[in-house]
């Protein structure tokens, strides 16, 4: 229950938006626990050499945009490459690794022609972690990019990626390889996002990440087609990209926001790493559809700070926004 509006997002956003504070520490230290033991593989026998140089935390539990409810955290492990080379004039989502001749484990994960098999990487790798007792009774599997261990005690999964880490090539930049899925490796840069994450939170004065997150909460709870967390946290980035100025108010943010997507939800979208290109993969009737929700609810969002701000009708303005977010939105008191 909530007498004013201001109070009512609060009060929404701190209950079923944002991650709760003990969720958040509970989940680092698992998180940091798995880590521990993964480096404990490291120049066992018959396993790969870890550079730990190269671990990253990314995703967006990383970024700290991820809303309610926590399901996953992301992890890429590093691997030293042991004389490994990699063909870079390659595309970036199909890059070849020739194996070194020093790691055993390197060697036995090589197709016949000296390439390295993202996939037994993996399976490797769910292999080590299956001997772990603090993990016998989770559930863990081999994705198409990662390792799954989900664990039976917790509420939120890891996904753990293997990952080589290349030189700087002809453009200066050097980039993460990770298993793409189809036994090669592909490129990426998650420290691209986290930088420019951290850097429009810096222009915006902090409203990057709750506004990124609301959204995120809208985008899931919806009763139409979605978007891809990726994908539409890139478009709000690409908002605030744009903007110098924004509303101090979350809920004037969130109509902008709003007001962005529909606008250019039919345009090309790059990425924030400048390597994947067009990542707007949606189909005609999505995009459609998509629009016409965030139009709607634009509307919406437009009749409630109206009746607010010139209405003073506290009472109507909080019942459009339980139209916009459904009956979590806090009643009018």
């Amino acid at each position: 229950m909530a007498q004013s509006v201001e109070n009512a997002f609060e009060e929404f956003r701190k209950n079923y938006v944002d991650l709760d504070k003990n969720i958040v520490k509970a989940a680092r230290d698992s998180r940091d626990n798995l880590l521990y033991n993964i480096k404990e593989f490291d120049n066992k026998d018959n396993f790969f050499d870890l550079c730990q140089d190269f671990d990253l935390h990314f995703g967006s539990f990383s970024r700290k945009t991820k809303c309610r409810e926590l399901d996953d955290i992301d992890l890429m492990i590093g691997i030293a490459a042991s004389n490994a080379t990699y063909n870079n004039y390659d595309s970036w989502e199909n890059v070849r690794i020739t194996s070194g001749n020093v790691n055993p484990a390197q060697i036995e994960c090589t197709n016949p022609d000296g390439t390295l098999n993202s996939k037994l990487v993996l399976n490797r790798f769910k292999k080590e972690l299956e001997k772990l007792r603090e993990y016998s009774r989770s559930e863990i599997k081999r994705d198409h990019e990662a390792i799954n261990l989900n664990l039976i005690s917790k509420d939120w999964a890891f996904d753990i990626v293997p990952c080589f880490h290349t030189v700087a090539e002809h453009d200066g930049r050097s980039y993460y390889l990770i298993p793409n899925g189809k036994g090669n490796w592909k490129k990426t840069d998650p420290t691209i996002e986290q930088e420019r994450v951290n850097a429009l939170t810096k222009k915006h004065s902090g409203k990057v990440r709750e506004t990124i997150r609301l959204i995120k909460y809208w985008n899931k709870y919806g009763q139409m087609p979605t978007m891809t967390s990726y994908l539409l946290e890139t478009m709000i980035l690409d908002y605030f990209d744009k903007n110098n100025d924004t509303s101090d108010w979350i809920d004037v943010r969130f109509k902008d926001v709003l007001a962005y997507i529909s606008q250019n939800i039919w345009y090309y979208v790059s990425d924030s790493k400048k390597i994947e290109g067009n990542i707007n993969n949606l189909s005609i009737e999505e995009k459609n559809k998509l629009q016409t929700r965030a139009n709607n609810d634009l509307n919406k969002a437009n009749r409630a700070i109206n009746a607010e701000v010139n209405e003073k009708d506290i009472r109507k303005s909080i019942n459009l926004w339980r139209d916009i977010f459904g009956d979590e939105f806090p009643r009018y008191e």
